[in-house]
């Protein structure tokens, strides 16, 4: 295997780790074994299991926005636009390994000392707020940078926890729920 798909490999297998199993039960040489290198070899990819954790959830964030931005601009605009962000959860709650929010359950396990681990996961849900601002400014006539983070932290709020709660009780109402009041947000909008 060449260098760079070792390294994409690594953070796989250590990502499906962290996210199945959780950040602090998953060991170094837990990953060392799945991996099926030598702990040698990770070492030269990665420093600690901290920098593993960050290139993991940095690998999650891309795809996931990845996905998500096709997905939303495939669909018609107004509010399924602006709803669409809970049809891809649901489509993402519906694969075999939903285990909620990789970046909410990793945060959930870490101690205030891990500082550089909480700033990813704080910058990658700014990202995700600032898209939804987007999709929002692109789906509402006339609205003012007030309005759209209005709109998007509710939209964002709502996503989060729908993620978690459908987790939680292994069941996709919250999603359909969150959905639903989603759509109540923008009652006086003015949509395109």
């Amino acid at each position: 295997m060449q260098r760079p798909e070792l390294h994409e490999h690594i953070i796989t297998t250590a990502g499906n780790l962290f996210y199945v199993n959780g950040y602090n039960a998953t060991g170094i040489n837990e990953i060392v074994e799945k991996c099926n290198i030598a702990k040698a070899t990770l070492y030269s990819h990665f420093k600690s299991k901290e920098d593993i954790c960050i290139a993991y959830l940095q690998q999650r964030h891309d795809a996931l926005l990845a996905s998500l931005r096709p997905f939303v601009s495939r669909r018609k605009n107004g509010k399924n636009q602006l709803t669409a962000i809970f049809d891809y959860l649901r489509d993402q709650y519906r694969e075999e390994n939903f285990h909620g929010c990789w970046g909410l359950k990793t945060f959930g396990e870490l101690s205030p000392k891990q500082k550089k681990i909480s700033s990813t996961i704080q910058k990658q849900k700014k990202e995700l707020l600032l898209y939804l601002g987007e999709v929002v400014a692109e789906n509402v006539n006339n609205v003012s940078k007030a309005e759209i983070e209005k709109y998007s932290g509710g939209l964002y709020l709502l996503y989060e926890s729908a993620a978690t709660e459908s987790h939680l009780f292994k069941n996709d109402w919250p999603i359909y729920m969150a959905k639903n009041m989603a759509s109540n947000l923008f009652e006086n909008a003015e949509i395109n």
